[in-house]
């Protein structure tokens, strides 16, 4: 049986404009309509009735669960928050916001008085507590992030593994056979799932181009500027002259920084690559490279994704990965002889 998200392909639209349409819950341009029912009619699409008699009893809202740590890096958190609530505003949904630390407690109690449509998980730990618990309950969920037992859950995450692959990629295609990586925190590691995926993906490819890997994390519990500054000056003065950084704005200056005082130049003498970054690079003292980790992609995908799950409660589980871009600001040069 077709799917929503199959009638919104054929019929050019979202998944929430198949809903308006068919529902009658808003308002559709009669060219726009008429193309859905086309195309739901050449498919076969019939809404499912648990989905037809639920959406009389929608609240229009999705909860938001987003634990706030003394750990939390505020900016970046905030981003995905942010982009969230716009995209879910786009489609007339509010979002309520959980930042519960102890964060079974939130989802538990919206699910229980039925408060929300859905749920939205941010900041997913490896050993995510509210992996169980999306697994056990009927609201639909989306996590944005992915925690390491993901069965039975439906995920949306930046291919971390392939953004880590692809600046080493692009560092060994310049001729380098040895990069140190500026990771997260030591926190982080222990906390989240993704800097280790994109760990991985540095060291795996870093194999497979035989280039060696240097990993340096940024601190304890919060970037330490002049440790990062002190480790990369030591690591020019061994002669590695290519970086990447995948971490937060501090640590990028830090190592700019280091570079400036050994009297060379990104872009000339050393090679520099941010990965999933999420702040805007352009704000940088020195134009650099960028995988960039975009959260109004995630976001959008996520609350496309419990949109589909409202209208399609079947809608088999799966880990959805964004593929990553590369985005060339002159920061890549072969080594000097």
């Amino acid at each position: 049986m077709a799917t929503i998200h199959e009638v919104a392909q054929a019929a050019g639209v979202s998944i929430s404009t198949v809903s308006y349409a068919l529902s009658g819950k808003r308002p559709i341009s009669e060219k726009t309509r008429r193309r859905i029912e086309a195309a739901a009619a050449e498919l076969g699409y019939q809404p499912d009735a648990g989905a037809r008699m639920l959406a009389g009893r929608r609240t229009n809202i999705f909860a938001l669960t987003e634990p706030l740590r003394a750990d939390t890096h505020a900016p970046t958190h905030m981003a995905f928050v942010l982009a969230t609530a716009v995209a879910a505003r786009r489609r007339g949904y509010d979002i309520l916001l959980l930042t519960d630390e102890q964060t079974a407690e939130g989802m538990n109690r919206v699910t229980a008085s039925n408060l929300v449509d859905a749920i939205l998980v941010l900041d997913v730990a490896p050993d995510d507590e509210r992996a169980s618990i999306a697994r056990s309950i009927r609201t639909p969920t989306v996590f944005i992030g992915i925690p390491d037992d993901a069965e039975g859950l439906t995920c949306v995450d930046l291919d971390f593994e392939s953004a880590g692959g692809l600046a080493v990629d692009r560092l060994a295609d310049a001729g380098h056979r040895s990069v140190t990586l500026f990771g997260q925190t030591e926190t982080a590691y222990r906390r989240s799932n993704f800097p280790r995926r994109l760990l991985h993906g540095v060291q795996e490819r870093g194999v497979e181009r035989g280039v060696s890997v240097d990993w340096i994390t940024t601190g304890a519990v919060s970037t330490d500027f002049g440790a990062v500054r002190d480790s990369a000056a030591a690591a020019l003065e061994r002669g590695e002259r290519a970086f990447i950084v995948h971490a937060v704005d501090d640590a990028h200056e830090a190592v700019l920084a280091a570079v400036a005082d050994s009297g060379l130049a990104v872009g000339t003498d050393v090679s520099l690559v941010s990965a999933a970054a999420s702040f805007d690079t352009s704000t940088l003292s020195v134009p650099v490279d960028t995988i960039p980790l975009v959260p109004q992609q995630s976001c959008e995908r996520a609350v496309e994704l419990a949109m589909q799950l409202l209208e399609e409660p079947r809608t088999p589980a799966a880990i959805h990965l964004l593929p990553p871009e590369y985005r060339a600001a002159g920061s890549v040069v072969p080594p000097r002889e």
